[in-house]
């Protein structure tokens, strides 16, 4: 969405907390209804003069019916935020294929910030002790949060009202990873070690399997949806990783790994999709050009151990590794080339494997610091605070779950700029799916889901937290309904 425009949103979203105070889900569709009408606007072409306009009179009009905005710069804040490309991955990757030399234009079409760790904890601070005691911070993404999760609080906002559907279609072979697609209520993935992926449709009732992607010799480990979900990368035991039209399910390209190790954990590079980052059993890591199906050079670098865990910051200029011996190593990635360099490294804990890597830029009102999830076979989830910009963590505090052995992962929730605390959710080995405060000093457990009978290995929100998807060791796959208040 052009810059214009998701200033436009973040207007509507800030005066939206206004609206139907009682009736947040209609705030809701009207929020996600602005954003679908503005997306389509912004590939309308429309001159810039005309959007800057507009974003004037829509402001003014705003405020005679509301009243001026509280927190003038936070549309100003938006605006600087990562803006996304309305063209999608697959019109990039066939522009790349004609001109070679485009990718370099390409690959920065988003701004991106060029502060330090510090500075923006620094900055995240002096903006919130600025504020009034109980408002909200004002984040690019608080109001549009506040718009789509309502006025509640934290454990009741994580009350889930019980199972929305059970997908079994991998029962007996493990399901590794589910996701929802990016900024998407009612599309999931889910990749098994029987060598598939199924693409899964929500709504309408009932939910339904669109599709099964098939081509893997043996199990798939891990993939990902591109930015604008238009293609899927995947890695597997094979030795090879394979990306998918989302659309059809035909497989676009197959390309091996530059080492013949088995893949066991891949990325995509934030701001530049055409970049994938993929972690093999021969202890390295490689950036690989999914228009060339190449290794990228000056991108490879090796750990201590098979690199089970990947992760990228927002901006795309950190991204953290985790292996089977117990390290997480930090490296900083140069944009304009994808070359990699080793920052830091930091030992969780001797022999225990990182199984998840999870980054998040800014927490809540109360952790004001860019963080790390991470979990390691410890029998804990583990919060990390960084430190710096070459990726220094220190330990903020852990939470007890079961994970002695198996590859279990963990997310922080996707809204929860503007509540009192912030809410993480992780797999577990006594089959259940825990949710932690990071900020609540004692009894942080806010929920816990029962209902799988083998140890949950994976974790996912919808865009706005109505549903949650987790799988198990077994193949099961349940998608959770959060209760309606």
């Amino acid at each position: 969405m052009a810059a214009v425009w998701q200033q436009v949103l973040a207007v509507d979203a800030r005066y939206n907390a206004y609206r139907t105070p009682t009736f947040p889900q209609f705030r809701t569709q009207y929020i996600r209804r602005r954003s679908q009408l503005l997306r389509e606007n912004a590939k309308a072409g429309h001159p810039p003069a005309l959007r800057r306009q507009y974003l004037r009179l829509r402001g003014q009009l705003l405020g005679q019916r509301y009243g001026p905005l509280s927190e003038p710069g936070s549309a100003r804040a938006y605006s600087n935020s990562i803006v996304r490309s309305s063209r999608t991955t697959l019109d990039r990757m066939e522009d790349f294929e004609d001109d070679p030399r485009a990718l370099g234009a390409r690959g920065h079409r988003r701004s991106v910030s060029r502060g330090s760790y510090q500075l923006q904890a620094q900055m995240n601070r002096a903006v919130y002790e600025d504020r009034p005691p109980g408002s909200v911070v004002p984040t690019s993404v608080a109001e549009a949060s506040r718009a789509m999760a309502g006025d509640t609080s934290l454990s009741e906002n994580y009350a889930f009202a019980g199972m929305y559907h059970v997908f079994d279609q991998h029962v007996d072979e493990a399901v590794p990873r589910v996701r929802f697609a990016n900024d998407d209520r009612h599309r999931l993935a889910c990749c098994s070690l029987d060598g598939s992926i199924s693409l899964c449709q929500l709504v309408p009732a009932p939910p339904t399997v669109l599709r099964v992607l098939r081509g893997h010799t043996r199990g798939v480990s891990d993939f990902a949806w591109s930015l604008s979900n238009d293609i899927l990368v995947s890695t597997s035991l094979d030795a090879t990783m394979r990306i998918w039209a989302s659309e059809d399910g035909r497989c676009i390209r197959e390309i091996p790994d530059p080492d013949g190790a088995e893949l066991l954990c891949c990325t995509f590079q934030p701001v530049n999709n055409n970049l994938t980052v993929v972690g093999n059993a021969k202890q390295n890591v490689h950036v690989m050009n999914i228009s060339t199906g190449k290794k990228v050079k000056g991108g490879s670098s090796k750990l201590t151990g098979r690199v089970l865990a990947l992760s990228f910051d927002a901006p795309g200029r950190l991204l953290w590794a985790g292996d089977d011996r117990g390290s997480v190593f930090s490296f900083l990635f140069d944009m304009a080339t994808g070359k990699l360099t080793k920052a830091k490294r930091l030992v969780v804990h001797e022999g225990s494997p990182v199984t998840s890597i999870s980054a998040r830029s800014w927490v809540s009102r109360e952790a004001r610091d860019p963080s790390l999830l991470i979990n390691a076979c410890l029998n804990k989830l583990l919060l990390y605070r960084v430190v710096d910009n070459e990726g220094t963590l220190q330990l903020k505090r852990s939470f007890p779950i079961e994970q002695s052995s198996h590859p279990v992962r963990s997310i922080f929730c996707p809204l929860m700029s503007f509540r009192q605390g912030a809410c993480v959710v992780t797999g577990s080995e006594d089959m259940c799916v825990h949710f932690f405060d990071v900020e609540r000093a004692a009894k942080a457990a806010v929920n816990k889901l029962q209902g799988h009978s083998a140890p949950v290995l994976d974790v996912s929100f919808n865009c706005d937290e109505s549903l949650l998807a987790s799988s198990d060791a077994s193949g099961m796959v349940i998608v959770w309904r959060r209760e309606q208040k």
